[in-house]
């Protein structure tokens, strides 16, 4: 009998002959897709020669498409181009015309204005005629023909410069100019003019061509401290733009080329020359004839004497900028802000810049400066932003990022007298190499085992990196700088102990008040009040702002004011010695190729940084910053400190002269004194000036009346009846 129960083999065999159909239909699929791709791209094949060429028609097609494949190409580096500057318009840029502020100085002096309101601008249809035809006929006669770019402009420029030989004709249109004051600084850099483009053909796809030129009237710098052509002419002709003539009308159009050099109450005969070239223009461009603009020839513009009235422009530009911050959730944006900047000690900072630079710009190859005084307490009490805000309105004192040099060295010491060290704390000054970085001294040579206080005084290199590599690390030196308020960010590689990152001239300021101010913060503000028309009260930094607080200890207070003490009277800043034998203390910085020369100092009333260099980053003639940044220092200080009562640097034994000079200071040539020094008119004597402070202080302090109240010994001096005097 047969067992026909299953066996293991059939399984087996029913596996293998499924593995065996799956590959057969495997390999039958590939083999057909194959074949009919293949059929496919035959058929393409064939049905592209009917497009085939030869000869010229070939030659014609291949510049052709390697005319789309650059094209492509461009059109993504384009892009890639514009993204930067579309960045630029994220931010609310419209909101300069929300605010409208009058500016006092400390005492309550008026002293400029931003800002502009939009319902109070003057729409372009109820301008004179003849003032939109001489902007236009000036700065942009294709305005309304243009996206932006005028390529047609720009060649007619290139090709009157170059029969010039010079620049004698700009190319930018008005949209291109209104990009730049809105967006962008006034640097030569081809970045700038990439964003430039970009941003003005932005402009005309999102404003009409009456906007754009609202906005550039409304927006423009016209000289004076003035911004916009309404301002211009309330200041310079004393009416309403509605009603300027167009002799007039030709003097603002003119200013806007150059209004530092074309200001009518500083220089009326260039002026009147540039207004005559506008009336030229205007015939030229067929806007007017002849005939029509002879009497503006024969008549010009008279303007109203302000020879005396300065504006302090860089100053008020940051300080409308915090006003914008701190204004911001306020219901009213038409405000009157006292600020904290002192006019006399202005001027003398700005005297101070402007003399170092005139007499010693061509020696050291230097054509810029800046300069921010902070008194001790935090009140910004000087700025200066530059040579002549007419000619560039971008602020070098809190705008441009510049290296330090080695006065950076200042956070990576008081980091280490935080760690315990101090002044006579020794380390080895010798070479040292960090990741395959190895820095030298300035004279190429190593001094041994020195003390801190040696070390920074006569600032040598390798010990403050040596300290950041072996005790410190840079991150925790860019802590304490910030801590102590340095605000833009601050790279931590391993050359940032010599001050390779870059700050501002406010930010070092800023940070170096920390040290007079016995280690706390220094609250560094321009903005004292924000007052409202109706006289209320909507920001006060005395109360609304919290106190300030320990940055430092006093160890490391006391230690660091020892250091920076000896650095006027036998360190690298000899020249920066105040005279009466006031004690200063400071730090001088140099950076690579002599770029950029600092000098920043203190005394127990004030703290001054100060910087020189070239906006393109070209370097100066061996310009160091125990020079003319020093130099500066000291004619501004020596200014400051006439008729004050004189306060202690915390930690210094001797703080206060005692009537005698200071022995060891630089000795000066006689072309490094001959400016005379600036003098500073007194009107009441140090006693006074403390006795009505004392007086102001009481009034601050003293619980206010009733409002329904009498003080008695009014209604007594008054001579009252009895029934009328207040109970």
């Amino acid at each position: 009998m047969e067992d026909d129960s299953p066996t293991p083999e059939r399984p087996r065999r029913r596996k293998r002959h499924f593995l065996l159909r799956l590959d057969s239909w495997i390999d039958s699929t590939v083999w057909n897709a194959g074949f009919r791709l293949g059929e496919i791209w035959e058929e393409i094949t064939i049905f592209f020669r009917r497009f085939h060429v030869r000869g010229w028609k070939k030659a014609v097609f291949e510049l052709a498409g390697e005319g789309m494949n650059l094209g492509t190409a461009g059109f993504v580096l384009l892009l890639a181009l514009a993204l930067p500057a579309f960045e630029e318009t994220k931010g609310n840029w419209r909101a300069q015309s929300d605010f409208a502020v009058t500016f006092l100085d400390r005492y309550g002096n008026e002293i400029g204005h931003r800002g502009i309101i939009h319902e109070d601008s003057v729409p372009i249809d109820e301008l004179p005629d003849h003032l939109i035809k001489a902007v236009l006929a000036t700065e942009d006669r294709r305005f309304f023909s243009h996206f932006g770019i005028d390529f047609l402009g720009l060649a007619r420029a290139l090709n009157e410069n170059a029969r010039a030989g010079g620049v004698v004709q700009g190319g930018s249109t008005l949209t291109q100019q209104l990009a730049k004051n809105l967006f962008l600084t006034n640097e030569r850099t081809l970045e700038r003019k990439i964003k430039e483009a970009f941003l003005s053909l932005w402009l005309e796809a999102n404003l009409s061509k009456k906007e754009i030129l609202r906005l550039y009237l409304d927006r423009a710098y016209m000289g004076g401290g003035t911004f916009g052509a309404a301002a211009a002419a309330q200041f310079y002709f004393g009416k309403n733009i509605t009603d300027v003539n167009l002799a007039e009308s030709a003097m603002l159009a003119g200013l806007f080329k150059a209004p530092a050099r074309y200001a009518p109450h500083v220089n009326l005969p260039a002026a009147r020359g540039r207004a005559n070239e506008v009336l030229t223009n205007l015939v030229q461009g067929g806007l007017m004839t002849e005939g029509q603009v002879i009497a503006a020839r024969r008549n010009p513009a008279t303007v109203i004497d302000r020879k005396d009235k300065t504006a302090p422009d860089f100053f008020l530009d940051w300080a409308f900028d915090e006003v914008q911050r701190i204004a911001k959730p306020f219901a009213q944006h038409s405000l009157v802000v006292r600020t904290t900047i002192d006019m006399g000690l202005q001027a003398a900072a700005e005297e101070a810049v402007e003399s170092g630079l005139r007499q010693y710009g061509d020696s050291y190859r230097v054509k810029q400066g800046a300069l921010v005084m902070v008194e001790n307490g935090g009140a910004v009490r000087a700025m200066v932003g530059g040579r002549d805000y007419g000619e560039s309105q971008f602020n070098r004192a809190t705008r441009a990022l510049r290296q330090p040099g080695s006065s950076f060295k200042a956070y990576t010491y008081a980091a280490a007298m935080e760690a315990g060290m101090t002044p006579e704390t020794t380390i080895v000054d010798g070479p040292i190499s960090w990741g395959g970085w190895s820095p030298q001294n300035y004279g190429r040579s190593y001094a041994g085992r020195v003390t801190l206080m040696t070390a920074m005084a006569k600032s040598i290199n390798t010990v403050p990196v040596r300290l950041a590599k072996d005790k410190l690390g840079t991150k925790r030196i860019a802590e304490l700088a910030k801590e102590m308020g340095v605000e833009t960010p601050l790279r931590t590689d391993k050359t940032m102990p010599l001050g390779t990152t870059e700050v501002t001239v406010l930010d070092q300021a800023t940070a170096y008040a920390v040290f007079p101010a016995g280690g706390k913060l220094a609250r560094r503000h321009g903005i004292s009040q924000i007052i409202n028309y109706d006289g209320d009260i909507l920001y006060d930094f005395a109360r609304d702002e919290p106190p300030a607080r320990q940055i430092l200890s006093d160890q490391a207070t006391s230690s660091m004011n020892r250091i920076f003490v000896t650095i006027p009277v036998s360190g690298t800043a000899r020249r920066g010695a105040l005279d009466r034998g006031i004690v200063s203390g400071g730090k001088t910085g140099t950076t690579q190729a002599y770029r950029d020369a600092w000098y920043v100092g203190f005394t127990g009333n004030y703290t001054t940084a100060v910087w020189f260099g070239n906006d393109d980053y070209t370097s100066t003639n061996n310009m160091t910053g125990g020079s003319l940044p020093a130099m500066t220092f000291k004619r501004l200080m020596d200014y400051a400190h006439q008729g004050i009562e004189l306060r202690p640097i915390p930690g210094i034994e001797n703080p206060l002269p005692d009537g005698k000079q200071a022995t060891e200071v630089a000795q000066t040539s006689p072309d490094e004194s001959a400016l005379p020094a600036l003098v500073r008119p007194r009107s009441l004597s140090t006693d006074v000036t403390k006795l009505l402070k004392d007086v102001a202080r009481q009034f601050d302090e003293a619980k206010p009346l009733k409002p329904d109240g009498r003080v008695a010994a009014l209604d007594d001096a008054l001579d009252l009846p009895r029934a009328n005097r207040t109970e």
